[in-house]
């Protein structure tokens, strides 16, 4: 098993994890080599004791010796002790190093994966397989070492006994490790699948957790729960079929011992009898033996343990060495400011190969205008703001901010000059303090209570008793969605980016709470340059120019004058159909 030069590899890039711990590490690997040669005192004490005791039929046997057996066993007990508390620290300072690495990995995942991957399946890869890689492994390192020296050991108390009986026990020895070595092959890929159903599994428990008001509204109830019984039944499958593939090499290790220690036995009695051993000899040499083949006869689990430990780890190194799908250029310089324009040039995009959602998009935008997008759903109005930043990359064309290639630009220099107000705008646990501060971390007390001013959330946060310190719950679940939408909008306004990106920030808001947030809005638009994305064509009827997008291409490009005075036009009849539905309503 670990002739396998893959696992060697995995070994080695691991190693860069448990340096920083290199004492502690080695500490509690250097302790299982006593603890492992301690195994054979007492089959070593055996053969004075017998000689002396049970065939001369004397009491004056060593008196040390019952002593020092439990001298010996106290020892091995302390220094087991010992290395498990080492073990454990260094496995766990470890697990924390690869989490922090792998959370950073995941931060700058590109919105690709974030667009095909499940939160379960994150999850997994992300976290759970950092704590069985690490626990499996070091502490299955320990277990070598131990089991290693403690065979060393062992065979040696066999050689010392009788050679001849040793040969039989190394052959046999040599035996019963063989079925090992295809364990590894037989369970990789059922494995891999069974951690994949586990992460279905998690993925089901957040969708019940998120979606519990779709559940309850729609008597989702025996729905899910026969979704999630068949995903535990194909886990079960999937686990009894590793237990099959791995269960057969139990039973046939301990075929293969005891015909070991039936030989020795057969063998040593005729030892015994021309007087080649004595019986000291032979009852030594047996618990050896028994003491040496013990822990074999379980190896079937300790290696499906361990091979489930390479394979989580195979997988966090995988996401570890991953390539980023965007990165710097390598002459890529500072982005600073806007001073011209941002401009589109044939600009196509898609998210699936050979299904365009955007095809050779044209237009420029000059510094301190705003530009708004109009359409029907899934025409490519989101994807469009979502180059700016680079979330994704182009499949053709360029996007030039002052005419450079935004591709040019260091992507953190970039971000830092766009600030975004999404439709759901993401909140995180802590208050609304921390959440705003997150457009700027050092922003002065002033600054703050400016943005928060021109967000419209000072009357709200003076009703609160903890005011700015007031906790608002995972994804701001306390808070309404006017109120989220204010705190995004103050968040964009302390960053003070000259690039401002609305993706239909007030459609998800009745119309008070828009009110609000849209005087917020307008605030936060003066003197920047805005790309706007909005739902209610009344909200942009002042735009600089407003782009209408329909199956990915740009059919019109005007003012609201402008676009109103094109007969038949795609803008005038979803402006007039709008129109004529709000004063149905009235």
């Amino acid at each position: 098993m670990f002739k396998n030069s893959e696992t060697i590899n995995n070994y080695i890039k691991f190693l860069p994890f448990v340096k920083p711990y290199t004492l502690r590490a080695l500490t509690a690997l250097g302790l299982a080599i006593p603890i492992g040669c301690l195994d054979a005192v007492i089959a070593l004490s055996l053969k004075p004791y017998m000689d002396i005791v049970m065939v001369e039929k004397t009491m004056q046997s060593p008196w040390y010796i019952p002593l020092l057996i439990v001298l010996f066993t106290s020892l091995q007990g302390l220094l087991n002790y010992i290395s498990v508390y080492m073990n454990d620290w260094t496995t766990f300072k470890v697990t924390n190093d690869l989490k922090k690495a792998l959370y950073d990995k995941l931060m700058h995942k590109s919105s690709v994966y974030f667009d095909t991957k499940t939160s379960g399946d994150t999850l997994k890869r992300f976290n759970n397989d950092a704590d069985i890689a690490c626990n499996g492994l070091l502490r299955s390192l320990k277990m070598i070492v131990s089991r290693f020296f403690s065979s060393i050991s062992l065979i040696g108390v066999l050689i010392y006994n009788s050679w001849q009986l040793s040969i039989i026990a190394i052959c046999i020895l040599g035996l019963a490790i063989i079925p090992l070595s295809k364990v590894k092959n037989k369970i990789k890929s059922v494995t891999n699948k069974s951690e994949s159903e586990n992460a279905v599994i998690i993925t089901s428990y957040n969708e019940v957790y998120n979606g519990s008001k779709v559940i309850k509204s729609y008597n989702l109830y025996n729905t899910q729960n026969l979704k999630f019984a068949k995903q535990l039944d194909n886990l079960f499958k999937l686990r009894i079929k590793i237990t099959q593939k791995t269960g057969s090499v139990s039973p046939l290790m301990h075929v293969i011992v005891s015909v070991g220690i039936g030989l020795a036995i057969a063998y040593g009695s005729h030892l015994i009898q021309v007087g080649t051993i004595s019986s000291g000899n032979f009852v030594s040499f047996i618990t050896a033996l028994i003491m040496l083949y013990t822990p074999i006869k379980g190896l079937g689990g300790n290696v499906k343990g361990m091979q489930t430990a390479i394979l989580a780890l195979e997988r966090v190194l995988k996401n570890l060495n991953a390539k980023q799908y965007i990165v710097d250029m390598p002459d890529a310089v500072m982005f600073d400011n806007l001073d011209h324009n941002i401009t589109f040039e044939n600009v196509s995009f898609e998210y699936k190969k050979g299904t365009p959602v955007l095809k050779d998009i044209n237009f420029t935008l000059n510094k301190g205008e705003t530009i708004a997008f109009v359409g029907n759903s899934g025409g490519g109005k989101s994807t469009i703001v979502n180059l700016i930043p680079r979330f994704y990359k182009l499949k053709k064309g360029k996007i030039k901010i002052d005419d450079i290639d935004i591709k040019n630009y260091k992507i953190e220099s970039l971000r830092d000059n766009i600030s975004v107000v999404f439709q759901d705008n993401f909140l995180f646990v802590g208050t609304i303090k921390e959440n705003i501060l997150m457009g700027k971390i050092n922003a002065t007390k002033e600054e703050l209570e400016a943005a928060i001013k021109n967000a419209y959330l000072d009357e709200f946060i003076s009703t609160l008793k903890d005011g700015l310190d007031t906790q608002i719950g995972e994804r701001g679940i306390l808070l309404s969605g006017g109120q989220k939408q204010r705190i995004a909008i103050a968040r964009a306004f302390l960053k003070d980016a000259p690039i401002i990106i609305l993706d239909e920030a007030t459609s998800a808001l009745d119309n008070k709470a828009e009110a609000i947030v849209q005087k917020a809005i307008d605030n936060l638009m003066k003197d920047k340059t805005v790309f706007v994305i909005a739902h209610r064509l009344s909200t942009i009827k002042n735009a600089d120019r407003i782009a209408v997008i329909n199956e990915g291409e740009l059919v019109e490009l005007g003012t609201h004058d402008e676009l109103m005075k094109i007969e038949n036009g795609k803008y005038k009849s979803l402006y007039e159909m709008q129109f004529n539905k709000q004063e149905v309503l009235i």
